[in-house]
């Protein structure tokens, strides 16, 4: 819409003019941004399988500083991305539901579900598995396929199994590279041992691993009808490396050029852990794969064992505390000090359901801005406010029918408790949006149609502000000094035509009422018309 020269855009012009003069350097944009993709990868076939100690990352995390973090007058904005800030498609992230939305079929089918472990033939027990907090074993299958197969604990029945599968859909769908998860079930004499299997007894000991070791693995988790639920996880493609830190780079890989702490993705991905509560979102439950394409061997990043989210600690349920306070939280302890422990914490007031699957999780409490992982994370404490929008637009991009699709692949047997995971997803859901769309103006999916520049606004579209009204101040762009010169009257979303020849750039700035959140849209006109090559925020 077209808006008068009010104080307030005279406000608004004055910003731009000041913001017109930048001094010389690169230019701004190339001929083949925005990027989608990741450059084809470098040979990564050098890099090494390592390790990483739970307990070195546990003290390091919580009682040093890791990572490079914003400092007084130095706030470092994300980077891996396309001039969109969008992450490019790649080794660490693939655009999925928000740019080209799923279907329901798709949502459940998720990373794949066309390869469970076959019941037709025996499982073949090769190895067992002694790290993690749950008891399992890896299996082959009758066709030669191999899964990492977990269970959940006795008393507490579907309470890491149905997370494990319904959790990995979720990270799947908002872009993560994730195993393909199962729920399988099988009897006692479905299973044999290969040659040579080892077990490491609680002491240490490594020794061969015979019939009643199995058993004992067994005995210790719930069975009904002679048959025990478990999870499969399909082996990764490629060959493991270990997990990748959430800081600095890894040094074996001429793929990693951009700090941990600083990727986009990994700042956001705090929002989604949030939203489906996974506080165990550390190092351990990561995993590097050296995989081959086109020849050429790189190394692909993912996400792994969501046992313990959605309220479970996979051998049970989940600490009070979890998602409100670190494990050591020093802050926490001298509130309680200070008030004599007669202000109860937040999560000491929570209410959890009487369901042994879920365990706690719940959405009344639930606060977006304020949740916390076990231990401090570098890539989550860097998180801007346009890293938030670009995770809570994505989480809001799920309706109820989808989330509720996704979370019956849990196969809980109980409805209840299904219907409880259903509802406070929705409403966790909800209060993302509330806590993250508004801190940048939120307006996205540009484009040019009919001569005027058009887009959504995320929070009209989900209710957070009813209307609003835009002010508009377009430029001429000059991409080689990156200086802008303010087109005088064009101050509505029509695009300014004759001001510019093919290859050159337009820059419309555009707030909402408030000056300090705005975004500006760089369009470049090409023999076909007008294409949008870049998007800025400020707030």
């Amino acid at each position: 819409m077209c808006i008068s020269r009010t104080p307030q855009v005279k406000l608004f012009i004055g910003l731009v003019a000041v913001l017109c003069v930048a001094p010389a350097g690169a230019k701004k944009f190339y001929d083949d941004d925005p990027l989608v993709n990741e450059p084809p990868p470098r040979d990564a076939s050098q890099a090494v399988s390592r390790k990483i100690s739970d307990y070195y990352d546990f003290f390091r995390h919580n009682f040093t500083k890791t990572g490079e973090r914003h400092s007084p007058g130095r706030v470092i904005p994300a980077q891996g991305v396309d001039t969109f800030g969008e992450p490019r498609n790649g080794a660490w992230y693939a655009r999925r539901h928000y740019y080209k939305p799923m279907t329901v079929e798709e949502l459940v089918r998720g990373p794949g579900n066309e390869r469970p472990p076959s019941i037709d033939g025996r499982w073949k027990v090769v190895k067992a598995k002694t790290e993690g907090i749950t008891p399992g074993f890896e299996i082959v299958d009758s066709k030669g396929r191999r899964y990492v197969v977990k269970f959940d604990p006795k008393d507490y029945p579907e309470i890491a199994s149905a997370p494990d599968i319904l959790v990995s859909k979720f990270f799947y769908a908002l872009g993560y590279h994730v195993p393909e998860n199962y729920i399988a079930y099988f009897s006692l004499e479905a299973l044999e041992l290969a040659r040579d299997v080892k077990v490491v007894t609680p002491t240490g000991e490594v020794k061969p691993m015979r019939r009643k070791d199995l058993i004992d693995v067994l005995l210790g988790v719930p069975v009904l009808d002679n048959r025990y639920r478990s999870t499969a996880s399909l082996f990764l493609d490629g060959k493991p490396l270990g997990p990748f830190r959430y800081h600095g780079i890894r040094h074996d890989d001429p793929n990693d050029v951009v700090a941990h702490e600083h990727r986009r993705d990994l700042r956001g991905l705090s929002i989604f852990c949030a939203w489906l509560g996974h506080d165990d979102s550390r190092a351990i439950n990561t995993q590097d794969m050296l995989v081959e394409q086109g020849g050429v061997r790189y190394v692909r990043h993912h996400l792994i064992d969501f046992g313990s989210t959605l309220g479970s600690a996979s051998s049970g349920i989940n600490s009070p505390r979890s998602g409100f306070e670190y494990i050591v939280d020093f802050g926490a302890g001298f509130r309680q000090l200070a008030t004599l422990g007669f202000m109860p914490p937040s999560w000491a007031l929570a209410k959890y359901p009487k369901f042994p699957s879920v365990g706690r999780f719940e959405s009344k409490r639930f606060d977006a801005a304020k949740w916390v992982p076990e231990y401090p994370n570098p890539a989550f404490i860097n998180r801007l406010p346009d890293d938030e929008f670009w995770a809570a637009k994505q989480v809001m991009a799920f309706t109820g029918e989808q989330i509720a699709a996704i979370v019956r692949t849990g196969q809980y047997s109980d409805p209840r408790a299904e219907k409880w995971i259903i509802d406070c997803l929705i409403e966790r859901r909800d209060k993302i949006g509330r806590a993250f769309l508004e801190k940048v103006l939120p307006i996205d999916k540009f484009a040019v149609r009919d001569g005027s520049l058009v887009f959504e606004d995320l929070g009209v579209k989900h209710g957070l502000v009813p209307s609003r009204q835009y002010i508009w101040q377009w430029s001429v762009f000059d991409n080689e000094a990156e200086g802008k010169s303010v087109i005088g009257g064009a101050t509505s979303g029509k695009v300014p035509e004759g001001r510019v020849g093919a290859g050159g750039f337009l820059a419309a700035d555009i707030h909402g009422g408030d000056i300090k959140k705005m975004v500006t849209v760089y369009l470049r006109r090409q023999a076909a018309g007008w294409e949008i090559a870049g998007v800025d925020r400020r707030w």
